[in-house]
């Protein structure tokens, strides 16, 4: 079995189990054409069911399809049909050889086995497995019947019926109403208790019940701001980070400059401020040293005046 196929048929037995309830074994109804059609190719009939619901499964057989396999003896591989058959479970369809010298035919064996009291529905969870197309169309009418059948050598499940499909979807929207009416229940009783909270709240407070109250108010009103991310969080652009990497060199060397500028200007300011230190004012030795010069300056022009003379 491929394996597209095979999930197929999966997730349509999933779909049976869900909507109406099939579980492990399945029952297969099986019908006299089937067992002689998987003994002509070479199928083991029981193994090849379940790959095919993907599950165990528990074949079955019923009454007037064995007699019809018997009164088939002399055909042949008829022989070996019926030791297959014998392998499978017996159903008691109710029809027995003294009410019924001759088999009934496979269509109204299986639908009185299906569908006995005639109400459209499959009570026993039967999945029915016929080689006749005649079969399979009647089936198709009662809700949820699972069909199979072989062709070439391969057994195919046939997809879910259109009544079938619609029971489902009815069910699905049922459900899914129903979670609504929960979910809005839930809400309607936690805010009624809510509302019982605040009350027995107002009345414990008594006089002060208003001023609460309107305080509550208040608080609800109190709205916010729209929320945006948080700016530590976002990413920064990529344009504003190939600006930073090409100004960081920039930014690198114009604090350079700064720096050695600083240190000029810390080493020029002492430089200034040194002489305005060294200035002294000496008032009083200045004169004394300006009068002796004065006077040694003048002895000797007088004695060059008297020689002279």
């Amino acid at each position: 079995m491929r394996g597209k196929r095979s999930k197929q048929y999966r997730k349509l037995m999933e779909q049976f189990s869900m909507t109406f309830g099939f579980r492990e074994p399945y029952q297969i109804l099986v019908d006299a054409e089937m067992v002689r059609d998987s003994c002509r190719f070479k199928m083991e009939l029981a193994p090849a069911l379940e790959r095919t619901v993907h599950g165990k499964a528990k074949p079955m057989i019923t009454q007037c399809e064995i007699r019809k396999l018997y009164a088939q003896n002399k055909e042949p591989g008829a022989h070996e049909a019926i030791e297959v058959a014998k392998t499978l479970e017996r159903r008691r369809c109710g029809h027995h050889p003294d009410q019924y010298p001759e088999p009934l035919s496979t269509q109204e064996c299986l639908h009185s086995v299906v569908d006995p009291k005639g109400t459209s529905q499959n009570k026993h969870r039967y999945v029915v497995a016929s080689q006749s197309q005649e079969v399979r169309k009647m089936l198709r009418g009662i809700k949820g019947v699972p069909l199979i059948y072989i062709k070439r050598s391969v057994m195919i499940l046939e997809p879910m019926a259109d009544e079938s499909v619609q029971v489902r979807a009815r069910e699905e929207r049922s459900k899914f109403r129903a979670e609504l009416r929960g979910s809005l229940g839930k809400r309607k009783r936690e805010d009624d208790d809510e509302d019982d909270k605040k009350d027995e709240k107002y009345k414990a407070a008594g006089s002060d019940g208003k001023a609460t109250q309107a305080e509550d108010k208040k608080k609800k009103k109190k709205g916010y701001g729209p929320k945006g991310p948080n700016p530590l969080a976002v990413q920064k652009a990529k344009k504003e980070q190939q600006q930073q990497k090409r100004d960081g060199p920039r930014k690198a060397a114009g604090s350079e400059k700064k720096g050695s500028e600083k240190k000029e200007s810390e080493k020029k300011e002492p430089e200034q401020e040194e002489p305005a230190k060294r200035k002294r004012r000496r008032k009083a030795k200045t004169s004394d040293a300006a009068t002796g010069e004065g006077e040694e300056s003048t002895a000797p022009i007088e004695a060059v005046a008297s020689a002279e003379s």
